[in-house]
């Protein structure tokens, strides 16, 4: 396989999207459980890093709707594609220093509509297919499981009403191991599949694979590999928000919600459909708050989060479309692109440093009060 240092520079970019989509979504399976102490940090990353690798294995069939589905093959650019992985890897990178859980998928598939619109018109983006496999599932798919990990939640406390507390604590506890790890598998079967379909893209679009084709081995394990490095790390950020933030969460609800995100995601993963672990997730979690009488839901951090997700798909557009517009211009481009990319990056992870959040304090998340104030003062 005869592969240009164009075509290298974006399949390394695109791992590097996988590599944040890792660390950005790590919450979303083990936010929970290490909330209610069911899994140390340290431990519940670990983990999730294993389970995300192998799940990377399980499906490719959401690959295969972002590499012939999603934009016209045919009229795509490799630079194209690669200022499309620039906004969504800006985007990820400014959401998790804020501790906002948004969407990766979203954010992905923003820059790369953004960047074959601008570039290659409105043509070249398959409508369609965005409308039935990502904007309608995407407002279904939490309010699908939120509703679930409510009745999930009632029925957990209704069944265990008359049982000693610390026995219930322990049991769901034991159960959220288990929950917490099938939604890592989920994860790693819907998310990295999402970086298989662009590298298979790249590589249809430089001549080196047939149009229609699956992504071969080497960039399943190469994509599976990316997203556990990532998870591993930890988005101590953004779990702190969605373990600690969003709602009061004890182990009978964390283990209804990790069991209803589970149902959703491998079911979307089995049909195609390339949904947002995060939206699943927080939804989920939202609908576990709601599910125990009197419990807390802080509904600003909720409200903060729903416009994180309305505006994840058209920022990462804009972004994806101008770098876009500047690498579809030749090598100088391309170059401009990547220098401010990294330029931009580096200066969020050293803005990140001044408070950092770690495995340490992850749980320690601000009053209610200074939680109205600002999500992600961490």
């Amino acid at each position: 396989m005869d592969l240009s240092f164009l075509v290298v520079v974006v399949i390394i970019t695109a791992l590097v999207f996988d590599f944040t989509n890792g660390f950005h979504d790590t919450a979303n399976a083990m936010a929970t459980s290490i909330a209610t102490g069911a899994l140390r940090p340290k431990v519940a990353v670990g983990l999730s890093a294993v389970l995300n690798l192998v799940g990377a294995f399980i499906s490719t069939e959401v690959a295969k709707t972002i590499s012939s589905g999603l934009v016209d093959d045919t009229l795509v650019t490799v630079p194209i594609i690669f200022g499309g992985l620039v906004g969504a890897i800006l985007w990820n990178l400014l959401t998790w220093y804020l501790g906002l859980p948004s969407s990766s998928s979203h954010a992905l598939f923003g820059g790369l509509i953004g960047a074959t619109w601008i570039a290659a018109g409105s043509g070249a983006v398959n409508f369609g297919t965005v409308v039935q496999k990502i904007i309608v599932p995407a407002v279904a798919a939490p309010i699908v499981a939120g509703v679930v990990a409510l009745l999930g939640t009632y029925l957990a406390y209704k069944i265990t009403a008359r049982a000693r507390k610390k026995s219930v604590n322990d049991g769901f506890r034991a159960g959220q191991i288990a929950s917490a790890s099938l939604v890592s598998l989920a994860h790693g079967t819907g998310d990295a599949q999402k970086t298989m379909g662009i590298i298979t893209l790249v590589l249809i679009t430089s001549g080196s694979l047939a149009q229609g084709s699956r992504p071969p081995l080497w960039v399943i394990f190469a994509a599976g590999m990316a997203i556990a490095l990532g998870t591993y790390l930890g988005g101590w950020r953004i779990i702190r928000t969605m373990g600690k933030g969003l709602a009061e969460i004890e182990s009978p609800q964390g283990f209804a919600a990790e069991t209803s995100s589970t149902a959703v995601l491998l079911a979307s993963s089995h049909l195609g459909f390339p949904l947002s672990t995060t939206q699943v997730c927080s939804g989920s979690i939202l609908g576990a708050g709601l599910g125990k009488r009197l419990a807390e839901v802080r509904w600003t951090v909720a409200g903060r989060m729903a416009l994180a997700w309305l505006f994840t798909l058209p920022a990462a557009a804009i972004v994806g479309a101008l770098a876009g517009r500047v690498a579809n211009s030749g090598n100088l481009g391309v170059a401009l692109i990547a220098v401010l990319a990294v330029g931009a990056g580096g200066g969020l992870y050293v803005a990140s440093r001044r408070k950092p959040v770690t495995s340490s304090n992850v749980n320690e998340y601000p009053s209610t009060r200074a939680a109205s104030s600002a999500t992600a003062a961490v």
